[in-house]
């Protein structure tokens, strides 16, 4: 299954990697990726596969989510199966 990643925060070092880690360590790949810095806030979007994720899809997205509040970074994953279908016209 694929997902999509969002992650905005007020720009600091070291977001991405805390991010990637979190995917290595899941055994998550990230597919793509794009980052951005908008004045102080760092914006990113991950396409990730969850295909070798050991970790039910509600378990993944509580450790992100928990992760996030603990380090003050809005971090949400989505299935791209639903996000697909939230942005058809």
């Amino acid at each position: 299954m694929k997902a999509i990643v969002t992650v905005i925060a007020k720009d600091r070092v070291g977001i991405m990697a805390t991010v990637a880690n979190i995917m290595a360590n899941n055994g998550i790949n990230i597919l793509d990726i794009s980052q951005t810095i908008m004045q102080e806030y760092f914006t990113m979007v991950m396409l990730v596969d969850l295909k070798e994720c050991k970790m039910p899809f509600a378990e993944v997205a509580a450790l992100l989510k928990q992760t996030g509040e603990e380090l003050e970074l809005n971090i949400r994953i989505q299935r791209e199966d639903i996000f697909d279908a939230m942005h058809r016209i």
